[in-house]
């Protein structure tokens, strides 16, 4: 992924520098994104037809890399599209709640009525940089 959220880096520095403490959410989800959420947060989610983030687990990291433990699958849009998914959040609660990481996807896809988003197990790479 390339992009920590303002959020996440604020965290983070209050926490390991000890003006703060912060702990690791229970749960991690992934989110299909139609328009950059940014550093912010602030970007288009899918929603509707069906649409519902998705629980992601992650190995822990090798090498300053962590990848998703196994594959994702996103229930079939229905009654409509999702539209054209850009790229993924991961976030910290299953609605609402705080960006945690995002990118862009290597290639846009649409998500027709129908249609079901995958994620290959190791197809999400988080890298520190």
């Amino acid at each position: 992924m390339s992009a920590m959220s303002d959020y996440l880096e604020d965290a983070f520095l209050d926490h390991f520098l000890g003006t703060s403490s912060t702990s690791s959410p229970t749960n991690v989800y992934v989110a299909l994104h139609t328009a950059d959420p940014t550093d912010a947060g602030t970007g288009t989610e899918a929603s509707g037809n069906g649409y519902a983030r998705q629980t992601i687990a992650f190995s822990a990291s090798s090498s300053g890399t962590a990848s998703n433990s196994s594959a994702v699958e996103f229930p079939a849009a229905s009654g409509g599209d999702f539209g054209t998914i850009t790229h993924i959040g991961l976030w910290d609660a299953s609605t609402g709640g705080n960006l945690l990481f995002h990118s862009a996807l290597t290639t846009s896809k649409t998500i027709a009525d129908g249609d079901i988003f995958k994620i290959a197990a190791s197809g999400v790479d988080i890298t520190a940089a």
